[in-house]
């Protein structure tokens, strides 16, 4: 069985571009679709005291930030991008709505193997919530 649509998350560090080249090299000989997508931490959910900045300009400001570098990874790749999405919120939630809207069939992302990635990683939640194929990567620490 071929993939037809890969979608690789970043966080947009250095190790996004061993993601990128490594999606790209499935994608080419397959014939697939490739995305990028990266999901932000809604910040304002996470602060609860007070705070004299605008969240939404912020917010505003990291998503086009966050664009111009998936641009960039998009360019740096070898191949042509389908999309490439930016989001807030909860990573799962929006890795499984991306896949439900753009028929991705094949998620691919990186996972430090570190002391504090057994302790918090967004791999666990990840791999029971997708309902598609994940290609886990693992990532020097």
């Amino acid at each position: 069985m071929g993939y037809k649509h890969i979608l690789v998350a970043v966080d947009l560090s250095a190790d996004s571009e061993v993601l990128v080249r490594k999606g790209a090299a499935l994608a080419a000989p397959l014939g697939a679709k490739l995305s990028l997508i990266h999901i932000d931490v809604n910040y304002a959910q996470l602060y609860t005291g007070l705070i004299d900045i605008n969240m939404v300009d912020v917010r505003h400001r990291m998503a086009e930030e966050a664009q111009a570098q998936l641009n960039v990874l998009a360019k740096q790749s070898g191949i042509p991008v389908t999309h490439t999405f930016v989001g807030s919120g909860d990573l799962a939630d929006e890795i499984t709505e991306s896949i439900s809207n753009f028929g991705i069939d094949l998620v691919i992302c990186g996972h430090h193997q570190d002391f504090w990635s057994t302790l918090i990683s967004s791999a666990k939640q990840l791999i029971n919530r997708t309902p598609v194929d994940m290609l886990m990567v693992p990532l020097p620490s």
